[in-house]
């Protein structure tokens, strides 16, 4: 029997504990303020310069690139180096399974990266430092240089499409896996939610790490409702066993 493949859905649960909040918990951000939707969604952004203000300045106080790999990413990043092939399909833009070490060609990212600035007009990218540093230096809406286009993060902002190429790899990836976990997802936002769906319809063995009921809970072969920090840690190790003993040059 050959290594299996692992897919792993991580959603912004994994990264609560990296002290970056999530958006559709309990205390997620959108039911605290449900008007800060609007900085990230790209016809409110694109159509009013106070909009994207706060949407500069919610970046620059944020501070989540000052986020650390936790225990979850961590994790993820030991089931890798056991042997076992791992493909992370993430809704996180936060950038923290490469950080913890994942290698960054298994990461597709579903919803772009915040660590990198977009020009929306001639696609110009470039490190998100270099953005929030002409906030600092007193710019509030900061424009392309190349040519004074309109600037945003690199991430898909609510109203824009997912990028194809990135989605075909995730539901390739999704079809091909033996064990399909999703982690961290309120498994609500589509078209993420629905590899779930795909990996149960092609025979996966689909394991979801939430803390709340998901909409496809009832097709799981397990459904975990432990903190993620210490749920994903034990569950990936436990695999990473499972397949050195079914193949030795696992691990």
């Amino acid at each position: 029997m050959g290594k299996p493949l692992v897919a792993i859905l991580s959603g912004a649960g994994i990264s609560t504990d990296s002290g970056i909040p999530d958006y559709r918990g309990p205390g997620g951000l959108w039911r605290q303020d449900p008007e800060a939707e609007k900085l990230v969604t790209y016809e409110y952004y694109m159509g009013d310069p106070e909009i994207r203000r706060r949407s500069w300045r919610m970046r620059r106080d944020h501070r989540a690139l000052e986020a650390e790999p936790n225990a979850a990413h961590r994790a993820v990043t030991e089931l890798e180096r056991s042997g076992v092939p791992v493909r992370v399909i993430t809704q996180n833009v936060d950038g923290l399974h490469q950080l913890a070490g994942t290698s960054a060609r298994k990461v597709l990212e579903l919803h772009g990266t915040a660590r990198e600035f977009l020009c929306t007009l001639c696609r110009t990218r470039g490190p998100m430092e270099d953005a929030l540093r002409r906030l600092d230096a007193g710019e509030d809406d900061p424009r392309c240089r190349e040519c004074g286009g309109v600037l945003k993060a690199a991430t898909v902002m609510f109203g824009e499409r997912l990028d194809p190429m990135v989605l075909g790899r995730a539901v390739a990836v999704t079809k091909a896996c033996q064990v399909f976990i999703a982690v961290g997802s309120s498994l609500q936002v589509q078209p993420a939610a629905g590899l779930a769906g795909v990996a149960a319809d092609h025979g996966a063995r689909l394991i979801i790490v939430n803390a709340e009921p998901t909409p496809y809970d009832d097709r799981a072969d397990e459904v975990i409702r432990e903190p993620i920090g210490t749920a994903l840690p034990r569950l990936l190790a436990a695999l990473a066993e499972d397949a050195a003993a079914e193949d030795p040059a696992v691990g």
